[in-house]
Parts: structure tokens; sequence; C-alpha cells
């Protein structure tokens, strides 16, 4: 059983990202999507990083939360 710390922090560690507060908040400012682009299809994912989110939302995995909040993030300028 997996009991590990899956918050936003975790999530970019996950995805091979780096996971301090400061280095989040860069990449949430300078990857916001635009209303034509969906979270899953943006650019700057490469595919294994695809993979784990597309599994966090289908499989509704331990990483649905981080992930669904990171989307919301990325997503906040379309709306």
């Amino acid at each position: 059983m997996d009991i590990g710390l899956h918050d936003l922090a975790a999530l970019f560690g996950q995805l091979g990202l780096e996971n301090d507060e400061q280095s989040i908040n860069r990449f949430i400012e300078s990857h916001q999507l635009t209303a034509d682009i969906t979270f899953l299809e943006a650019p700057f994912w490469n595919p294994s990083q695809v993979e784990l989110l597309q599994q966090a939302f289908t499989d509704d995995a331990e990483w649905a939360e981080a992930a669904d909040v990171l989307a919301t993030l990325l997503t906040a300028s379309c709306k």
C-alpha cells in the first residue's frame, strides 16, 4: 500500500520537474494554456509525463487530486 504524500510538489517530482515552491510557481506562470489546448495535449509534456497524468485522471489514481489542481492552475487564464 502506497501511503506517500501526493501533493503538488510530489507530483512535480514524479513528473521529473523541479518541485520547490519557487520552481512550481515559475512553471505555472510560464506554462499557462490557451482555450484551444487541453491540459494533456500541452506541448511541454513529454510522453512519459502525459502517460502519468493520463493515468492519474483515468484510473483515479493517488495522483488524481494533485493532477487536477495542476490542470486548474495551468488553465486559470482561460476562464
